[in-house]
Protein backbone atom coordinates (compact mmCIF):
# COMPACT_ATOMS: atom_id res chain seq x y z
CA UNK A 1 0.00 0.00 0.00
CA UNK A 2 1.40 3.48 -0.33
CA UNK A 3 0.29 6.86 -0.58
CA UNK A 4 3.09 7.78 -2.71
CA UNK A 5 4.40 4.62 -1.49
CA UNK A 6 1.14 2.33 -1.89
CA UNK A 7 0.88 -0.68 0.45
CA UNK A 8 2.76 -2.20 -1.66
CA UNK A 9 -1.94 -1.43 2.56
CA UNK A 10 -5.03 -10.45 12.50
CA UNK A 11 -3.07 -15.73 15.37
CA UNK A 12 -1.65 -14.29 19.16
CA UNK A 13 1.87 -14.54 19.24
CA UNK A 14 3.71 -17.25 20.22
CA UNK A 15 3.65 -17.55 24.34
CA UNK A 16 6.65 -17.21 26.54
CA UNK A 17 7.55 -20.84 26.26
CA UNK A 18 7.98 -20.76 22.47
CA UNK A 19 9.67 -17.50 22.48
CA UNK A 20 11.97 -18.54 24.28
CA UNK A 21 12.80 -21.28 21.96
CA UNK A 22 12.24 -19.06 18.45
CA UNK A 23 14.98 -17.08 17.29
CA UNK A 24 13.72 -13.45 17.89
CA UNK A 25 15.45 -10.29 16.43
CA UNK A 26 15.99 -7.55 18.82
CA UNK A 27 17.09 -4.35 18.32
CA UNK A 28 21.39 -5.17 16.62
CA UNK A 29 20.56 -9.05 17.98
CA UNK A 30 19.32 -11.70 14.54
CA UNK A 31 20.22 -14.27 17.37
CA UNK A 32 23.04 -16.72 18.53
CA UNK A 33 24.84 -19.05 16.13
CA UNK A 34 23.16 -22.10 17.32
CA UNK A 35 19.88 -21.15 17.00
CA UNK A 36 20.79 -19.99 13.08
CA UNK A 37 22.08 -23.24 12.81
CA UNK A 38 18.85 -25.07 13.51
CA UNK A 39 16.77 -22.47 10.70
CA UNK A 40 15.88 -23.92 6.95
CA UNK A 41 19.10 -24.07 4.22
CA UNK A 42 18.49 -22.70 1.00
CA UNK A 43 17.80 -19.97 -0.46
CA UNK A 44 15.27 -17.29 0.56
CA UNK A 45 12.99 -15.44 -1.69
CA UNK A 46 10.84 -12.23 -0.27
CA UNK A 47 7.90 -11.04 -2.53
CA UNK A 48 6.08 -8.26 -1.53
CA UNK A 49 4.80 -4.63 -1.89
CA UNK A 50 5.94 -1.32 0.25
CA UNK A 51 4.95 -2.75 3.39
CA UNK A 52 7.95 -5.12 3.09
CA UNK A 53 10.45 -2.87 1.05
CA UNK A 54 10.12 -0.39 3.50
CA UNK A 55 10.19 3.21 1.79
CA UNK A 56 12.32 5.98 2.89
CA UNK A 57 13.73 3.83 6.29
CA UNK A 58 17.25 3.90 5.61
CA UNK A 59 19.52 3.12 4.08
CA UNK A 60 17.72 2.49 0.75
CA UNK A 61 19.25 -0.01 -1.68
CA UNK A 62 18.84 -2.51 -4.20
CA UNK A 63 17.68 -2.11 -7.77
CA UNK A 64 15.58 -0.51 -9.24
CA UNK A 65 16.09 2.22 -7.09
CA UNK A 66 11.99 2.45 -7.71
CA UNK A 67 11.44 -0.24 -5.34
CA UNK A 68 12.08 1.76 -2.51
CA UNK A 69 13.91 -1.01 -0.52
CA UNK A 70 15.58 -0.36 2.99
CA UNK A 71 18.33 -2.47 4.18
CA UNK A 72 16.40 -2.31 7.22
CA UNK A 73 13.75 -4.21 5.96
CA UNK A 74 12.44 -6.95 7.54
CA UNK A 75 13.13 -9.72 5.03
CA UNK A 76 16.89 -8.60 5.04
CA UNK A 77 16.13 -8.83 9.35
CA UNK A 78 14.99 -12.19 8.47
CA UNK A 79 18.13 -13.09 6.27
CA UNK A 80 20.34 -11.72 8.68
CA UNK A 81 18.35 -13.51 11.49
CA UNK A 82 18.81 -17.10 9.58
CA UNK A 83 22.89 -16.50 8.67
CA UNK A 84 22.43 -16.01 4.83
CA UNK A 85 24.92 -15.81 2.81
CA UNK A 86 24.28 -12.97 0.27
CA UNK A 87 23.98 -15.05 -2.68
CA UNK A 88 21.47 -17.15 -0.60
CA UNK A 89 18.70 -14.12 -0.61
CA UNK A 90 16.88 -11.93 -2.79
CA UNK A 91 14.34 -9.54 -1.69
CA UNK A 92 12.22 -8.98 -4.77
CA UNK A 93 9.53 -6.80 -3.26
CA UNK A 94 8.34 -3.01 -4.77
CA UNK A 95 6.54 0.06 -3.56
CA UNK A 96 3.32 -0.26 -5.16
CA UNK A 97 3.45 -4.20 -6.51
CA UNK A 98 0.44 -6.05 -7.11
CA UNK A 99 -0.68 -9.65 -7.00
CA UNK A 100 0.09 -9.32 -10.90
CA UNK A 101 4.16 -8.02 -10.49
CA UNK A 102 4.58 -11.53 -9.33
CA UNK A 103 4.17 -12.79 -13.01
CA UNK A 104 5.31 -9.86 -14.96
CA UNK A 105 8.04 -6.91 -14.66
CA UNK A 106 6.73 -4.02 -13.07
CA UNK A 107 7.55 -0.25 -13.78
CA UNK A 108 8.19 1.85 -11.46
CA UNK A 109 9.36 5.74 -10.86
CA UNK A 110 12.84 4.83 -11.31
CA UNK A 111 13.79 1.64 -13.20
CA UNK A 112 11.72 -1.79 -13.42
CA UNK A 113 11.46 -4.42 -11.37
CA UNK A 114 11.31 -8.10 -12.70
CA UNK A 115 8.57 -10.36 -12.67
CA UNK A 116 8.81 -10.98 -8.36
CA UNK A 117 8.66 -15.03 -8.84
CA UNK A 118 11.38 -15.44 -11.25
CA UNK A 119 13.61 -15.53 -7.73
CA UNK A 120 11.41 -18.50 -7.00
CA UNK A 121 12.82 -21.48 -8.26
CA UNK A 122 13.44 -25.25 -7.33
CA UNK A 123 16.71 -23.89 -5.15
CA UNK A 124 14.33 -22.12 -3.14
CA UNK A 125 13.39 -23.12 0.32
CA UNK A 126 11.69 -20.20 2.31
CA UNK A 127 9.44 -17.70 0.63
CA UNK A 128 8.37 -14.70 2.31
CA UNK A 129 4.90 -13.18 0.72
CA UNK A 130 3.38 -9.58 1.74
CA UNK A 131 1.03 -8.39 -0.55
CA UNK A 132 -2.69 -7.73 -1.25
CA UNK A 133 -3.24 -3.56 -0.17
CA UNK A 134 -2.33 -2.55 -3.61
CA UNK A 135 -4.61 -5.44 -5.16
CA UNK A 136 -7.97 -3.61 -2.75
CA UNK A 137 -6.58 -0.30 -3.83
CA UNK A 138 -5.93 0.54 -0.15
CA UNK A 139 -4.16 3.45 -0.54
CA UNK A 140 -6.82 5.30 -3.16
CA UNK A 141 -9.18 3.78 -0.16
CA UNK A 142 -6.98 5.77 2.77
CA UNK A 143 -6.70 8.91 0.59
CA UNK A 144 -10.39 9.33 -0.19
CA UNK A 145 -10.99 8.57 3.49
CA UNK A 146 -8.70 11.64 4.45
CA UNK A 147 -10.57 13.95 2.15
CA UNK A 148 -13.63 13.25 3.47
CA UNK A 149 -12.25 13.59 7.11
CA UNK A 150 -10.83 17.03 5.87
CA UNK A 151 -14.46 18.24 4.83
CA UNK A 152 -16.15 16.57 8.00
CA UNK A 153 -13.75 18.43 10.50
CA UNK A 154 -14.46 21.58 8.09
CA UNK A 155 -17.99 21.06 8.72
CA UNK A 156 -17.73 20.73 12.21
CA UNK A 157 -15.58 23.56 12.60
CA UNK A 158 -18.10 26.00 10.75
CA UNK A 159 -21.20 24.55 12.10
CA UNK A 160 -20.15 22.71 15.56
CA UNK A 161 -21.03 18.95 16.22
CA UNK A 162 -22.83 16.66 13.61
CA UNK A 163 -24.90 13.59 14.23
CA UNK A 164 -23.18 10.27 15.30
CA UNK A 165 -25.41 8.73 11.88
CA UNK A 166 -22.61 11.84 9.48
CA UNK A 167 -19.65 10.21 11.20
CA UNK A 168 -18.62 8.21 8.51
CA UNK A 169 -18.46 9.93 5.21
CA UNK A 170 -16.02 7.74 3.43
CA UNK A 171 -18.10 4.38 4.80
CA UNK A 172 -21.23 5.63 2.83
CA UNK A 173 -19.12 6.33 -0.18
CA UNK A 174 -18.00 2.46 -0.37
CA UNK A 175 -20.70 0.80 1.15
CA UNK A 176 -24.42 0.86 0.63
CA UNK A 177 -27.73 -1.39 0.49
CA UNK A 178 -26.69 -4.72 -0.32
CA UNK A 179 -22.96 -3.76 -1.51
CA UNK A 180 -19.51 -3.19 -0.29
CA UNK A 181 -17.05 -2.43 -2.86
CA UNK A 182 -14.39 -2.78 -0.69
CA UNK A 183 -15.52 -6.44 0.44
CA UNK A 184 -15.79 -7.33 -3.18
CA UNK A 185 -12.07 -6.12 -3.94
CA UNK A 186 -10.74 -8.36 -1.05
CA UNK A 187 -13.09 -11.41 -2.29
CA UNK A 188 -11.43 -10.91 -6.05
CA UNK A 189 -7.90 -10.51 -4.35
CA UNK A 190 -8.20 -14.25 -2.93
CA UNK A 191 -8.57 -15.60 -5.70
CA UNK A 192 -5.27 -13.97 -7.26
CA UNK A 193 -3.82 -15.49 -4.18
CA UNK A 194 -4.93 -18.56 -4.02
CA UNK A 195 -2.82 -18.42 -8.05
CA UNK A 196 0.16 -16.97 -6.46
CA UNK A 197 0.53 -19.61 -4.00
CA UNK A 198 -0.35 -22.18 -6.53
CA UNK A 199 2.88 -20.64 -8.45
CA UNK A 200 4.90 -20.91 -5.91
CA UNK A 201 4.53 -24.40 -4.86
CA UNK A 202 5.11 -25.29 -8.33
CA UNK A 203 8.26 -23.31 -8.98
CA UNK A 204 9.77 -24.18 -5.41
CA UNK A 205 8.04 -27.54 -3.95
CA UNK A 206 10.02 -27.97 -1.24
CA UNK A 207 9.87 -24.33 -0.18
CA UNK A 208 8.37 -23.25 3.54
CA UNK A 209 6.06 -20.32 2.03
CA UNK A 210 4.54 -17.87 4.47
CA UNK A 211 2.11 -15.18 3.76
CA UNK A 212 2.66 -12.29 5.93
CA UNK A 213 -0.67 -9.91 7.11
CA UNK A 214 -0.66 -6.47 7.61
CA UNK A 215 0.35 -4.92 11.04
CA UNK A 216 -2.31 -2.77 12.96
CA UNK A 217 -2.76 0.97 11.18
CA UNK A 218 -5.28 2.29 13.14
CA UNK A 219 -6.28 1.33 17.35
CA UNK A 220 -8.26 -1.15 18.30
CA UNK A 221 -11.91 -0.41 19.16
CA UNK A 222 -11.38 -1.04 22.90
CA UNK A 223 -7.51 -0.07 23.28
CA UNK A 224 -4.54 -0.01 21.72
CA UNK A 225 -2.87 3.15 20.21
CA UNK A 226 -4.11 6.70 20.78
CA UNK A 227 -7.89 5.27 20.51
CA UNK A 228 -10.42 6.96 17.13
CA UNK A 229 -10.41 10.52 18.84
CA UNK A 230 -6.23 10.39 18.91
CA UNK A 231 -6.95 9.37 15.04
CA UNK A 232 -8.66 12.08 13.59
CA UNK A 233 -6.19 14.32 14.40
CA UNK A 234 -2.90 12.08 13.51
CA UNK A 235 -4.87 10.80 10.70
CA UNK A 236 -7.35 13.64 9.77
CA UNK A 237 -10.34 11.04 9.50
CA UNK A 238 -13.96 11.45 10.59
CA UNK A 239 -14.10 8.98 13.93
CA UNK A 240 -16.27 6.10 12.11
CA UNK A 241 -14.24 5.88 9.27
CA UNK A 242 -11.11 5.40 11.68
CA UNK A 243 -13.51 2.21 12.22
CA UNK A 244 -14.26 1.22 8.92
CA UNK A 245 -10.77 1.48 7.40
CA UNK A 246 -9.72 -0.61 10.77
CA UNK A 247 -12.62 -3.27 9.31
CA UNK A 248 -11.17 -3.44 6.05
CA UNK A 249 -7.49 -4.15 6.82
CA UNK A 250 -8.79 -6.73 9.23
CA UNK A 251 -10.93 -8.15 6.58
CA UNK A 252 -8.02 -8.04 4.49
CA UNK A 253 -5.90 -10.09 6.99
CA UNK A 254 -8.68 -12.43 7.34
CA UNK A 255 -8.81 -13.07 3.51
CA UNK A 256 -5.00 -13.75 3.72
CA UNK A 257 -4.98 -16.22 6.34
CA UNK A 258 -7.45 -18.24 4.87
CA UNK A 259 -5.86 -18.49 1.54
CA UNK A 260 -2.26 -19.30 2.85
CA UNK A 261 -3.74 -22.29 5.01
CA UNK A 262 -6.11 -23.72 2.30
CA UNK A 263 -2.91 -23.87 -0.02
CA UNK A 264 -1.02 -25.38 3.00
CA UNK A 265 1.24 -22.21 3.69
CA UNK A 266 1.59 -20.54 6.85
CA UNK A 267 -0.01 -17.13 7.74
CA UNK A 268 2.39 -14.63 9.92
CA UNK A 269 0.11 -12.34 12.19
CA UNK A 270 2.00 -9.11 12.20
CA UNK A 271 -1.51 -7.43 13.64
CA UNK A 272 -1.79 -8.80 16.77
CA UNK A 273 1.93 -7.99 18.04
CA UNK A 274 1.44 -4.50 16.64
CA UNK A 275 -2.05 -3.62 18.55
CA UNK A 276 -1.40 -0.31 20.54
CA UNK A 277 1.36 0.28 18.44
CA UNK A 278 -0.46 1.73 15.25
CA UNK A 279 0.03 5.11 13.29
CA UNK A 280 -2.00 7.05 16.39
CA UNK A 281 0.00 5.74 19.01
CA UNK A 282 2.74 7.96 20.40
CA UNK A 283 5.96 7.97 17.99
CA UNK A 284 8.51 6.03 20.65
CA UNK A 285 6.18 3.25 20.50
CA UNK A 286 4.10 3.11 17.10
CA UNK A 287 5.36 0.58 14.20
CA UNK A 288 3.28 2.76 11.42
CA UNK A 289 3.86 6.13 10.27
CA UNK A 290 0.90 8.68 10.36
CA UNK A 291 0.60 11.29 7.68
CA UNK A 292 2.72 13.35 8.85
CA UNK A 293 5.80 10.99 9.68
CA UNK A 294 7.96 11.93 12.35
CA UNK A 295 10.22 8.79 11.69
CA UNK A 296 11.80 7.82 8.43
CA UNK A 297 9.52 6.34 6.46
CA UNK A 298 7.27 6.51 4.08
CA UNK A 299 3.22 8.37 5.23
CA UNK A 300 1.14 5.71 6.84
CA UNK A 301 3.69 2.89 6.37
CA UNK A 302 5.76 0.47 8.95
CA UNK A 303 9.32 2.31 10.43
CA UNK A 304 11.96 0.69 11.55
CA UNK A 305 10.48 -0.26 14.60
CA UNK A 306 7.66 -1.93 12.56
CA UNK A 307 9.90 -3.79 10.27
CA UNK A 308 11.70 -5.17 13.33
CA UNK A 309 8.65 -6.53 15.00
CA UNK A 310 7.47 -7.72 11.43
CA UNK A 311 10.76 -9.72 11.55
CA UNK A 312 10.54 -11.21 14.87
CA UNK A 313 7.16 -12.36 13.78
CA UNK A 314 8.36 -14.41 10.37
CA UNK A 315 10.48 -15.67 12.39
CA UNK A 316 8.96 -16.94 14.84
CA UNK A 317 6.76 -18.48 12.62
CA UNK A 318 9.68 -19.92 10.83
CA UNK A 319 11.57 -21.81 14.20
CA UNK A 320 7.79 -22.94 15.39
CA UNK A 321 7.27 -24.75 11.69
CA UNK A 322 10.84 -25.92 12.14
CA UNK A 323 10.88 -27.35 15.53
Amino acid sequence: MRTRHTLGLAAVVSCATLLAAVLVVRDGDSGDASSRSRLPKGHYAALGDSYTSGPDIPDQNGEPAGCDRSDRNYPALVADGLGLEATRFRDMSCSGATMGDLFAPQSTDDGVNPAQLSAVSSNTRLVTLGIGGNDIGFSSLVTTCVKAGARYQQYQMENGSMSRADDDPCRARYVSVGTDEVATRITAAGRRMSAVLRAIGHRAPKARVYVVGYPAILPAKDGGGGGDGDCVRAMRLAPGDVSFLRQKEQQLNAMLRDRAEAAGAVYVDTYTPSVGRDACADPDVRWIEPLIPAAPAAAVHPNERGERGMARAVLSAVRAAGS
